[in-house]
């Protein structure tokens, strides 16, 4: 076993194997821990981020449904509206999807390894304990981030349509019983224009100044009560859109995973190897310490996300316009969810810092997540292999 915890494929005592039952078991095990304890840490902030990324949909120069100017603005008001419960919402299927993705990444980058041991290393198996080079640690990773994005795209989509449903409660008058039909907009707003006339400079629209007035903690929490959880949200999608709605935005979910992934493990890799040959001298075998697994591992979690970041705007984008336009009585368009479509409409509204909504307040996110990540499963892995 390397130093980071992987078999070679001559540790496994069968090189047909690609991987044992065993570290399945370990890389599963650790992998869904250390994703567990850090989405609890980052998931507030990924909740802003999401609503950030679903405003960008809107123009510039419309104020409806445009509540957030930055992310403190985000947490603040999400903070203030909806509490402490309004920071999580929607957590159950992210803590899932966290704990599935972390230990899917890790699983399948494992196997990868192995695979390119067994192809690179087959005319001499005493080879196979040599470290692989960082194209091919990239490889590996990449690869087990396109596995990872198939199981992925799913339980996103139902976390990004939970993390906007309280959006347009307040910027929106009253909010109608579930089953009844909905107000238009634009004669709601007509009808708040009528009441109240705000000064041009104002930044927020006539129809959420009177939404503030009507809406109180109470009401807040009665229409919380009747949004619906995930099982509802997978039903109705496969219900309007099949099997294969539950997908919608995989592009940008592949995108994301495959280069992200690697520049995640890549960058990781070669600075928790910097840090051992530095302090143990070259070639010397030993374990990482954990400020080193904590440091690299954050320092690479801010790259992963700065890598392909507008495929993650763009997704969050498809995934949430459908929830965001049913609750303000309007229609999608037929192929206005095409990837290509989405983004090109997003960047005409607000150019190029649209694509990165969100994106400084996730890279300080990712540091501390990324951090825990590896400390933690470099620590299991450490702990595993002693026993």
């Amino acid at each position: 076993m390397n130093s980071d915890g992987y078999h070679p494929v001559s540790e496994l005592g069968d090189e047909s194997a690609i991987v044992t039952a065993r570290e399945a078991f370990k890389d599963i095990a650790f992998g869904s821990i250390a994703g567990m304890i850090s989405e609890v840490f980052e998931y507030p902030f990924d909740l802003a981020k999401v609503r950030l990324q679903s405003q960008m949909l809107t123009p510039a120069s419309e104020n409806i449904g445009r509540r957030f100017n930055g992310p403190l603005d985000c947490l603040m008001q999400t903070w203030r509206d909806e509490g402490f419960k309004g920071l999580y919402r929607g957590l159950p299927a992210p803590l899932v999807g966290s704990m599935a993705e972390t230990a899917a990444l890790f699983f399948a980058y494992s196997s990868f390894q192995n695979v390119i041991r067994a192809y690179s290393f087959r005319k001499d198996p005493q080879e196979s304990s040599l470290e692989l080079s960082i194209p091919q640690l990239g490889l590996a990773a990449a690869g087990a981030g396109f596995v990872t994005s198939f199981i992925l795209t799913p339980i996103e989509l139902v976390k990004c349509k939970m993390q906007v449903q309280m959006m347009n409660h307040h910027t929106s008058a009253h909010i109608p019983p579930i089953h009844s039909t909905p107000k238009p907009i634009k004669q709601m707003v007509t009808q708040t224009q009528s009441l109240s006339s705000p000064s041009p400079s104002s930044s927020r629209s006539p129809l959420s100044t009177l939404a503030r007035s009507m809406s109180t903690p109470a009401e807040a929490e009665a229409y919380r009560q009747r949004l619906p959880g995930p099982t509802s949200i997978i039903r109705t999608v496969v219900q309007a859109h099949g099997v294969r709605g539950l997908w919608l935005g995989h592009t940008g979910t592949l995108l994301r995973e495959a280069g992200g992934t690697a520049s995640w493990f890549v960058l990781k890799e070669w600075l928790a190897s910097e840090f051992k040959r530095r302090r143990l001298g070259e070639g010397i075998p030993g374990e990482l310490l954990p400020w080193e697994s904590a440091v690299s591992g954050a320092i690479s979690g801010a790259a992963c996300v700065l890598a392909l970041y507008p495929a993650d705007t763009v997704k969050s984008a498809m995934q949430t316009e459908e929830e965001l336009r049913s609750q303000l009585g309007k229609k999608m368009t037929e192929g206005a969810t095409s990837f290509y479509r989405t983004a090109t409409r997003m960047y005409s509204m607000h150019g190029i810092r649209g694509l990165y909504a969100g994106c400084g307040m996730t890279v300080v996110r990712a540091v501390p997540s990324s951090g825990i990540v590896f400390l933690v499963y470099d620590g299991l892995n450490s702990w595993f292999s002693r026993l």
